[in-house]
């Protein structure tokens, strides 16, 4: 397992307080928390985080997947999941960061490379939880320390981040990136759908046409689809529509019932019965909430 020091020390450089640093770099974004929290409800997309101080758990359905220095956990597919900071304190404050993928450019580092089949027997999972290998760190580390040097950034910042894709494709997290952009594998059918719901969530969800689009019975989609997101498409839905919906009232200051309408629901007190559910407070109170802390 590599050590991940010297990005340990380039990442507190930025994040000198709690708060979510995004970087002049396109998709790269630091994280720090000196305290505890519960279980927040968030959508990860197709990208790459690192815990380097601190522990983080992350959970999608039933499964926990325990996030500490030294692992790296990969996303594959747009999941809604809920993490929360497990350890972390004013002295030793949490400290993370996050780089999103393009997909077309793991597409096309995949086509180029002389890659290995997919193992036998292999079996994907949208989440991977790997351990840090010191080659990838590096890239990583030039990556956050690329910002000093500003006149570079616009040319070396695409190189960088095309040699992490390419150092993920070939390294531990490699076939289960692999498996969603391989054509015809049940992961990118899936994977397809999960991305035309994410741009269409407002639109009423009718299961036999998001069967055919993946070239799958009703009830094979129903269970594919639950085995990548851990969730059906319709609970899947309702999340993508309530996280919308919360950044829609935090951004634009609308009310409830303006913003679920917004998203798709037809009836306020559904909007607000089920954000309540998923957020733990009414849509007014939990707005109030975030915006204090």
């Amino acid at each position: 397992m590599a050590s991940p020091a010297p990005l340990l020390e380039a990442v507190a450089g930025i994040a000198q307080c709690d708060g979510d640093f995004p970087t002049v770099i396109r998709g790269l974004s630091v994280h720090r928390r000196s305290t505890l929290g519960a279980p927040m409800p968030c959508i990860y997309g197709l990208g790459l985080g690192l815990t380097l101080q601190g522990r983080k758990q992350v959970l999608m359905g039933d499964e926990v997947y325990d996030f500490s220095p030294g692992m790296s956990l990969l996303t594959t597919v747009d999941l809604a999941v809920a993490s929360h900071v497990v350890e972390a304190s004013r002295d030793t404050p949490f400290l993370g960061m996050l780089l999103t993928l393009d997909p077309e450019t793991v597409i096309d580092e995949a086509a180029r490379m002389d890659l290995p089949p997919l193992p036998k027997g292999f079996s994907y999972r949208p989440i991977s939880l790997e351990p840090l290998d010191a080659p990838l760190v590096e890239a990583l580390l030039r990556l956050v320390r690329l910002p000093s040097e500003e006149r570079l950034v616009g040319a070396l910042a695409p190189l960088i981040r095309r040699e992490i894709t390419i150092r993920l494709l070939a390294g531990s997290h490699g076939p289960h990136l692999r498996h969603v952009v391989t054509v015809g594998t049940p992961g990118q059918q899936i994977a397809n759908v999960m991305r035309w719901l994410k741009l269409n969530f407002h639109r009423t969800l009718r299961m036999d046409e998001l069967a055919a689009s993946a070239n799958m019975s009703p009830s094979t989609f129903r269970q594919h689809f639950r085995d990548v997101a851990g969730m059906s498409p319709l609970q899947y839905q309702k999340q993508l529509r309530l996280q919308e919906a919360r950044q829609i009232m935090l951004n634009e200051h609308v009310d409830a019932s303006v913003a679920g309408l917004r998203v798709g629901y037809e009836s306020p007190s559904q909007f607000s019965r089920e954000y309540s559910r998923l957020f733990g407070a009414p849509p007014q109170q939990d707005i109030r909430r975030l915006r204090v802390s």
